[in-house]
């Protein structure tokens, strides 16, 4: 059987990971959830008890969950190295510094913004509070990220790679909390573009928006939530 990604809507991280499998060309389908309704319903709890996307479904019906493990997943069975390197090469040490960056200290800086957002009757105070924090963390982990970005046009090399996927599924989320002007960081910005002219982010992006754009012709269809629940949620 083919992998199956469950996705997170509106603007999970996960569509980056859609992007990928669209540069890796093998095929594999999707499976759209959506992040404020059904992933909060038991039979999504059983498979992932944390309550996040991305789930990956493998080829063998293991349930692999967390960024990272997905995508070193894609890299493992990436024959033809068209999103990744060999793992011995300096490049795939590169590449998973990087991810592992964007997974962590760049993508936790944004949970005081979104906790901000979506408190329950809030305090005012908590709130400035934590959208405050969360904005100079957030600022912070960019002048970080611009300081790594090299000449290459993408993050490792000249063409996207897991990286890059791992980096535009969460770096639209400072659009989306309008927290500064992008052009405090020239470099991010330029790849951020080139990123995002790609047709793989064009067909991730229409894919989340619930729209059906035709793409690389790897993705073989959606699957329903409830029927990915009912196959392997355990």
């Amino acid at each position: 059987m083919e992998p199956v990604l469950l996705y997170g809507f509106p603007s999970g991280s996960s569509m980056g990971l859609v992007a990928c499998l669209e540069w890796l060309g093998k095929p594999y389908r999707l499976c759209r959830v959506d992040m404020f309704g059904e992933m909060r319903e038991p039979f999504y709890k059983r498979l992932n008890p944390r309550v996040e996307t991305p789930v990956l479904i493998t080829d063998t019906g293991a349930v692999l969950t967390e960024t990272m493990a997905i995508a070193l997943w894609l890299s493992a069975r990436d024959t033809e190295r068209r999103i990744s390197f060999d793992p011995l090469s300096p490049q795939a040490d590169r590449m998973h510094q990087l991810m592992a960056f964007l997974n962590t200290g760049f993508t936790g800086a944004f949970s005081p913004v979104w906790a901000a957002m979506e408190m329950k009757d809030p305090d005012p105070a908590v709130r400035a509070t934590l959208h405050d924090w969360g904005r100079e963390s957030v600022l912070e982990r960019h002048d970080r990220l611009e300081e790594m970005i090299g000449d290459t046009d993408y993050l490792v090399a000249d063409h996207p790679t897991l990286a890059d996927g791992v980096l535009i599924g969460v770096a639209r989320w400072f659009d989306f909390h309008d927290l500064a002007d992008k052009a405090r960081w020239p470099k991010l910005a330029a790849l951020r573009a080139r990123i995002e002219a790609t047709p793989a982010v064009a067909y991730a992006t229409a894919i989340e928006a619930g729209e059906t754009p035709s793409g690389t012709g790897a993705c073989l269809g959606q699957i329903p939530l409830t029927e990915v629940a009912k196959r392997h949620g355990t």
